[in-house]
Parts: C-alpha cells; sequence; structure tokens
C-alpha cells in the first residue's frame, strides 16, 4: 500500500504550500533526530514526504496515482506491482524490455526516482528557536547560536573513502549504479531496475572507508555560529539561512536553517504593525490643564506636551519613534501613547470642597 504523505504531515488534500510548509517544519522540529525525543526513521519519513508534496509536478502525480485510498487502486494497483518504482527493464515469460517503457511512463507515473542518480544526497533543513528581547526585536541583534549538526568530514574533504584509498567498481551492482529487483504480479514475474544502495548509483565504492565519516561523508559536530537578527522582525517571524543546515551526503547540497524567532514581550510597551503602543495615566485636575509627562520609547525617554482638555482614551502620536520596516531602513512606524485618566475613589475634605466648587460653576 502506497504512503499517505497527508497524513505523515497532519495536513489534508487540499493543504496550501504554506500549510505544507508549516507542518513540515513542525514536525521536523520535534523529530529531529539530535534532538532529545527526536527518531530518525520518523524524521525521513517528514522528510520524504516534505520532499514529493512541496513540489507541484510531484504532488500532482501522487494525488492521481499514489495514495492507496484514492479513486483507481493508488499507485499499489495491479496485484502489488508499484508503477511509481519505475519500469526501466522488465522481463516476462519469452520478451524482455529494456529502457525504452521507462521513458515513456516516468513523465505519467514519476518513475525515474533516482534510478540513474549520481550517488548525492541533500542535507536536510535544521530548525531552531531563538528568544529575543523587544528592544533587540526594535533594534536588530546578532545572536551566538550552538548548533549540533552533521558537517563535511575534513579528513577525507566529504567523499567517504581513506586518503590515497582508489575507488573500484561497486561489487553489488558490477558498476552500473543499479539493480534489479524481482517483483511478482498477476502479469507474471518482472525484472525492476533500482538504485543500487551500496554506492548510491555512482557505480564506485571506495576500497578503503574513511576511518572518521566511516563512508559518509559526514561527522557529527558542534559549531556555534553567529545569527544576523533584522530590527522589525515579528515575533514567530522565520529565518532561513540558506547551506546552514546538514550537510549532504557524498558532495549533495547542504540543507538549511530555519529559526524561528521569539519576542519576549514588554512590561510597558506593545506593537501593531510598525507601530509601538504604550498608555500615560494622568489626573482629572492635569487632563484639564493639560501637562508635560515623560514617555519612555525605544530610543529612550522623550517628553510629550497633553493639551488642557485631553478627554481620557485620547491617543497622541510620537512620529518616526516606531519599528523599523524590514529591508527599508527609511520605512518607520510611530510611537503611539493612549491617556488613561486616574478618577480618584476616595477624596479628602479639600478635595471634596474643591470638586463641589467646580461642579457648581460647570452648572
Amino acid at each position: 500500500m502506497a504512503k499517505d504523505y497527508y497524513t505523515m504531515l497532519g495536513v489534508d488534500r487540499n493543504a496550501s504550500e504554506d500549510d505544507i510548509k508549516k507542518a513540515y517544519r513542525k514536525l521536523a522540529h520535534e523529530w529531529h533526530p539530535d534532538k532529545k525525543g527526536g527518531d530518525e526513521a520518523k524524521f525521513k519519513e517528514i522528510n520524504e514526504a516534505y520532499q514529493v508534496l512541496s513540489n507541484k509536478e510531484k504532488r500532482a502525480r501522487y494525488d492521481q496515482f499514489g495514495d492507496a485510498s484514492s479513486e483507481g487502486g493508488g499507485g499499489a494497483g495491479f496485484g502489488g506491482f508499484d508503477f511509481r518504482r519505475g519500469f526501466e527493464g522488465f522481463s516476462n515469460g519469452d520478451f524482455h524490455f529494456e529502457g525504452g517503457f521507462n521513458d515513456i511512463f516516468s513523465d505519467i507515473f514519476g518513475a525515474h526516482r533516482g534510478a540513474r542518480g549520481r550517488g548525492t544526497e541533500s542535507g536536510v533543513d535544521i530548525q531552531i528557536d531563538v528568544e529575543i528581547s523587544f528592544e533587540e526585536m526594535a533594534h536588530g541583534v546578532k545572536k551566538d547560536v550552538s548548533l549540533r549538526r552533521r558537517m563535511l568530514c575534513t579528513v577525507c574533504a566529504g567523499t567517504g573513502g581513506k586518503s590515497g584509498t582508489k575507488e573500484i567498481p561497486c561489487s553489488k551492482c558490477g558498476g552500473a549504479g543499479q539493480v534489479r529487483r524481482t517483483v511478482r504480479s498477476f502479469l507474471g514475474m518482472f525484472q525492476q531496475v533500482e538504485v543500487c544502495d551500496a554506492c548510491r548509483g555512482r557505480g564506485k565504492v571506495y576500497r578503503e572507508s574513511c576511518s572518521e565519516c566511516r563512508g559518509s561523508g559526514r561527522v557529527l559536530r558542534s559549531e556555534t555560529i553567529i545569527l544576523e537578527i533584522p530590527a522589525g522582525i515579528e515575533d514567530g517571524q522565520m529565518l532561513s539561512l540558506s547551506g546552514e543546515g546538514e550537510a549532504g551526503e557524498r558532495g549533495g547540497r547542504p540543507g538549511d536553517l530555519l529559526v524561528a524567532v521569539h519576542v519576549r514581550p514588554h512590561p510597558t510597551l506593545g506593537r501593531r504593525g510598525n507601530d509601538i503602543l504604550s498608555t500615560v495615566t494622568i489626573s482629572c485636575a492635569r487632563a484639564a490643564l493639560g501637562e508635560t509627562v515623560p514617555i519612555e520609547t525605544i530610543e529612550g525617554t522623550v517628553s510629550m506636551k497633553i493639551p488642557p482638555g485631553t478627554a481620557p482614551g485620547e491617543v497622541f502620536r510620537i512620529r518616526g519613534k516606531g519599528i523599523v520596516s524590514i529591508g527599508n531602513a527609511r520605512g518607520r512606524g510611530d510611537h503611539l501613547v493612549t491617556v488613561l485618566v486616574r478618577i480618584p475613589n476616595r477624596l479628602s475634605r479639600e478635595e471634596r470642597k474643591l470638586f463641589e466648587s467646580l461642579r457648581e460653576i460647570e452648572e
């Protein structure tokens, strides 16, 4: 039965590209084998599902032929023969078909599936979480981040072979880079071509493997990198650092580093878009008479004049004291101050007389 990639990622069949990407990043972070409680097998399944569903063409073919629950029996029909695995080289009884059949069906069923690969495998993405303060969000910050990831082996330069050792033809595939697998179906016995798992399709292996990486070309190593977080980043926003993930196997392209940035709340300041929000509380008398009050901004304390007769809830704007727009140093929000008027619940005799006198005047 074909794998249900949608269930693996926890999304429905109508999920958008963004939904699929978000689900993948969350699950990859949860199941990464370097994390406590991670699961390498589960992690590989998640990556496999994402590689298919994140590619429009692969997803379209999968939706039509690859889902065991879909109409038409999915990719494992015809007595268990998996069309998606390819038709390059099969025989049944007295006739043998080589090559062309695969070319005919590859666009329909995705039959190649790496059957002529070069033995390289891209590195996986890594996701981490970083917390910064409100002030660091406003001004931007550099953070030292410790990573533990598979990196290119410096002893063999990623080849996987012992220094001075020559490459020899792979004994499993005889140098072809492919092996045949016999498949039984109701039509008879078929021979199916697959990538050799010993040499990863290269057709060659090193006579002796590198003692440091044991032939994989990668080693698990800890490293500290400097992460530059731009001013104005949103809480929960994801940064992507190309090539900073795990190294690819045998010279494959490295993965990316995905950084989820979380901003700690400020005790007195808030944010709405690129504007900063705060409040100031004054007495009834000061609201009526007007006053100049100190306001804490991200660039220090400034004086703001509150005019006479200010009503409770009135908002004043301090221009240019907000958040910088990412990628636009000249684009910047404002600081919005909401005035709150304090109404006393207990009055002294003198205060009561003054309020009574004011009430008589108003009447």
